[in-house]
């Protein structure tokens, strides 16, 4: 393993776990900490939840679980690269979705406004709130006991108010401070999975095309590319070694723009990275490339009829759930019930968004079929 960097996050210079624990004996703070959340119960559920289509419409779609794995190989592949602790990029990168809910971003918008009146839903805080609470695994504390680096680096964002009621976590967002390198790296880990894997799973679901693929430069070029290299390529193959080559480009680009910056920032230690500009970034070229797939995505396949139905579907789903739990809580399981005594809607908000696909619709069948009865 390459040594890291002096502005590394590593064992000696991290700020701990909330509460203290005697060191691992053959693992590194952060391999600990991958390894917890690999084991926790969010993460399994992540396996039947929506990336972009609900989980039955097809075996080889990516789900929440693959795409966080997909994010963790690339997020590790650059902090290796950069001299960066790759233990915790991957730990961040695997625990970051741990908070979404059912129905990908439709499902959080609709538990969004069901809480409006009571904080709010934000998955990137429902996921420190996971790991930070609501696991129960260990019997000296609550969650996962995760070092403050990787609590940190799963969140992404935050409101004000929510960051003013987190102290020293949420500090940065007041003080406009940067998390560390790695927290970074995944950050954009994250766009160049989802928008690689967004190709190819719109692609499979015949939901985009390859000729409108061939008006966005950065799937154009990479596909040249892939016919020029190989005369008569086409279907699947032609566009897993087009999607390769994307990623690698990315990456590549990621790479050397990132030490570019960080050699000109010269930082010398940690504390430096929280106060320079973000470090960890494409070239402007890369970046407007990036931007024009994003646009395409969301125009030709997240706005898509098909995808549109099923996610709007899914959004009453959530609605209802949430409006028939608040309406009788003894219609929630025993645990739930005593934790919606002494949280009230929060709880409920716990229990929807850790629900899966099929056991949100599960449930809502069951419900909404006694009460027609």
């Amino acid at each position: 393993m390459p040594e890291l960097a002096a502005y590394a996050v590593a064992d000696g210079n991290s700020k701990g776990r909330l509460h203290p624990e005697p060191p691992p004996k053959v693992r590194s703070e952060f391999q600990r900490d991958r390894d917890r959340i690999v084991h926790s119960t969010a993460f399994r559920r992540l396996e039947y939840k929506t990336q972009v289509f609900v989980i039955h419409e097809g075996d080889l779609c990516r789900t929440r679980l693959t795409h966080s794995i997909e994010v963790a190989q690339i997020a590790r592949s650059v902090a290796r690269g950069l001299h960066l602790n790759d233990d915790l990029a991957e730990a961040i990168a695997l625990a970051h979705d741990l908070g979404h809910t059912p129905f990908g971003h439709a499902g959080q918008d609709a538990l969004n406004e069901c809480m409006r009146d009571h904080g709010g839903f934000e998955h990137n805080l429902q996921s420190l709130r996971i790991v930070d609470h609501l696991e129960e695994r260990y019997g000296a504390f609550d969650g996962l006991n995760l070092m403050y680096e990787t609590r940190e680096g799963i969140l992404k964002h935050c409101p004000r108010p929510q960051a003013a009621a987190l102290g020293a976590l949420g500090r940065r967002f007041l003080d406009d401070r940067r998390p560390s390198l790695e927290a970074q790296i995944c950050n954009l880990a994250d766009e160049v999975a989802y928008n690689n894997h967004d190709v190819d799973d719109g692609l499979r679901a015949g939901l985009i095309g390859l000729d409108e693929l061939q008006e966005i430069s950065l799937f154009a070029r990479h596909a040249d590319e892939t016919r020029a290299a190989f005369p008569g390529i086409a279907g699947r193959r032609l566009i897993h070694e087009t999607i390769r080559r994307m990623i690698d480009a990315q990456v590549t680009d990621l790479l050397a723009e990132s030490a570019q910056r960080i050699a000109a920032a010269a930082p010398a230690s940690l504390a430096d990275i929280h106060v320079a500009p973000p470090l960890i970034a494409f070239t402007a070229a890369m970046h407007d490339e990036n931007l024009a797939l994003k646009r395409f995505l969301r125009n030709g396949l997240y706005c898509h009829e098909r995808v549109l139905r099923e996610t709007d579907q899914g959004r009453r789903v959530i609605i209802d759930l949430y409006r028939a739990f608040s309406a009788e809580p003894r219609l929630l399981p025993p645990q739930c019930q005593a934790a919606a005594v002494g949280e009230g809607p929060r709880a409920i908000a716990d229990y929807i968004a850790g629900m899966t696909d099929r056991y949100a619709l599960r449930e809502h069948s069951r419900l909404f079929a006694l009460a027609e009865s």
